[in-house]
């Protein structure tokens, strides 16, 4: 990464709360009002118990700095669900090592294509992130990529 040092590891309970602090934080410097989506509180619930996967990118001092997850939408896609990057560390790699860490999961889990719901107005990077990823416009509000 572009000089962060930091390592993606699959979820572990240990760092759930640095990592709703991070999501908190990344929300609040985006001016969204901080609110925590319920599949965050239990990852291991919703996302590892039902076959599904959710990473976790770490610093070099041992704290969270980025997370993504991603769960089967249909036999031949999954679907990219809640990729955040520390609100002062991002468009240094963090965001696109998570991507590429779940898209090669995907691909060897079998997946032929990758989703991801951009949300609305106030996702405004997400709109310029995905597409430099070769994501394109799928459905309103949706993008896709071949895996």
């Amino acid at each position: 990464m572009k000089g962060v040092k930091m390592r993606i590891i699959p979820y572990n309970e240990k760092y759930r709360d640095d990592m709703i602090f991070m999501v908190l934080e990344a929300k609040n410097a985006l001016g969204r009002i901080p609110h925590l989506n319920e599949d965050l509180l239990d990852v291991s619930k919703h996302y590892l118990l039902s076959g599904d996967m959710f990473w976790l990118a770490v610093s070099g001092d041992d704290r969270i700095i980025g997370c993504v997850g991603c769960s089967k939408y249909t036999p031949d896609t999954a679907k990219v669900h809640r990729l955040y990057v520390k609100y002062n560390l991002k468009r240094q790699g963090i965001g696109t090592g998570l991507l590429e860490t779940a898209e090669q999961y995907m691909k060897k889990a079998g997946y032929r294509y990758s989703i991801v719901h951009l949300g609305g107005k106030e996702y405004f990077e997400s709109k310029q992130f995905y597409p430099r990823r070769g994501y394109v416009e799928w459905e309103p509000g949706y993008m896709r990529k071949e895996l």
